[in-house]
């Protein structure tokens, strides 16, 4: 079997991610954060330590200000509902996850906040001075991927935050694509709110993830409940986490993102990126031979997070996966990818797209087997078989 469906969810783990959640379990699996014994007491040391190698990842000395979720679509509708009010506007982009458009057009729907969706280029790439030309005195929110989940896109963060920041608005990073291979300095990154996944690059496991609230930003919370402190109040607490984390935590699950997030500190964001990008420049040479191969993702390596797109001419993206998977076991993805507007730039909403993603663990055996098996189904489909 050959996996090439990072961009959902990573696979294999690291062994350390299934080795630590297996001892929590079985050795000291109780409630964090809610006794003061010492299998509770172990629980909520964890839960911190994975807490403090966010931070590191993150480079923040705040790691207070992570509360965990259980996958970047909640911690995405926490910011975004949490901050939002009648008569707000809101800026955001093309190449979305339904995670950030979804709730951003329920808002405007029904919420009555004004929403600019920006175009991108050729390669969905946002052009942040567009971003700047649609600020107003109303504007309260610009919301920006990392990188695209469909082409693996990198967006400018780096100046949208800027131009956020010069303006005092909200910037609601989702960094559900790159984190984990892609360089994300919160020093250095002006972000209100960053959203991520447990499951993807962190190579965590799934129903984990994250949102990371800068100090001083002020949300309502999505929900209420026990929190393990101040519990003589019938308020939900200010502090962080304790504000967003209510009801028992997965504590498994974040001791296996924490293991994850150890492999990835130890092994370089820089070398996690290098391998991925000698893989998609491999997957790029090859399928860029082939004549009914039309690509989408950025050909430059240092533009794109780990995906190549593609469609085979006159062909449902969804019969080459399919044929990928019966035939030759390898494992991809088509369709719409949960981002319909992306992929109306493209003008594929009616085809979806073929989407590779590589990991870590990826060799360039599967890539080369992956290219000569995408050329004999080609050739295939076009003789019918």
């Amino acid at each position: 079997m050959i996996y090439l469906d990072n961009a959902a969810t990573s696979f294999p783990k690291p062994e350390n991610v299934y080795t630590s959640m297996e001892k929590c379990i079985k050795t000291y699996c109780a409630n964090p954060g809610r006794g003061s014994h010492s299998m509770s007491v172990q629980s909520s040391l964890e839960v911190n330590n994975t807490r403090e190698k966010l931070a590191s990842l993150l480079k923040t000395n705040d790691s207070l200000n992570i509360c965990f979720t259980k996958n970047a679509t909640e911690a995405l509708n926490m910011a975004i509902l949490g901050c939002l009010k009648e008569g707000d506007h809101v800026i955001t982009t093309c190449m979305e996850h339904n995670s950030v458009l979804r709730p951003l057009k329920t808002l405007e729907k029904y919420n009555g906040i004004k929403l600019t969706i920006v175009e991108g280029d050729g390669v969905g790439r946002i052009d942040p001075f567009i971003i700047k030309r649609h600020i107003n005195k109303k504007t309260r929110l610009i919301a920006c991927t990392l990188s695209s989940n469909v082409n693996g896109i990198i967006m400018p963060v780096r100046e949208i935050s800027k131009i956020a920041e010069s303006k005092g608005i909200l910037f609601l990073l989702d960094a559900s694509q790159g984190l984990g291979s892609i360089d994300i300095d919160l020093g250095r990154i002006y972000t209100s709110m960053l959203a991520f996944p447990g499951h993807k690059g962190l190579l965590g496991p799934q129903g984990t993830g994250g949102l990371y609230v800068s100090s001083g930003v002020r949300l309502n919370p999505l929900m209420s409940g026990g929190t393990g402190s101040k519990s003589e109040y019938l308020l939900q607490p200010d502090i962080m986490p304790d504000r967003f984390e209510s009801g028992t935590l997965n504590t498994p699950g974040i001791v296996g993102l924490g293991a994850g997030v150890e492999f990835v500190l130890k092994t370089g964001l820089s070398e996690i990126k290098r391998k991925k990008d000698t893989l998609i420049k491999r997957l790029n040479d090859g399928l860029s031979q082939n004549r009914s191969i039309k690509l989408y993702n950025p050909q430059d390596v240092n533009e794109n997070s780990g995906i190549v797109a593609f469609n085979v001419k006159d062909t449902d993206s969804s019969e080459i996966c399919a044929l990928l998977d019966k035939r030759y076991s390898i494992e991809c993805r088509s369709g719409l990818h949960c981002a319909p507007l992306a992929h109306k730039h493209f003008n594929t909403n009616k085809t979806g797209m073929i989407r590779l993603s590589v990991g870590y663990f990826n060799t360039m055996d599967e890539i080369d087997n992956t290219i000569l098996a995408i050329n004999r189904i080609i050739y295939d489909v076009a003789n019918k078989y």
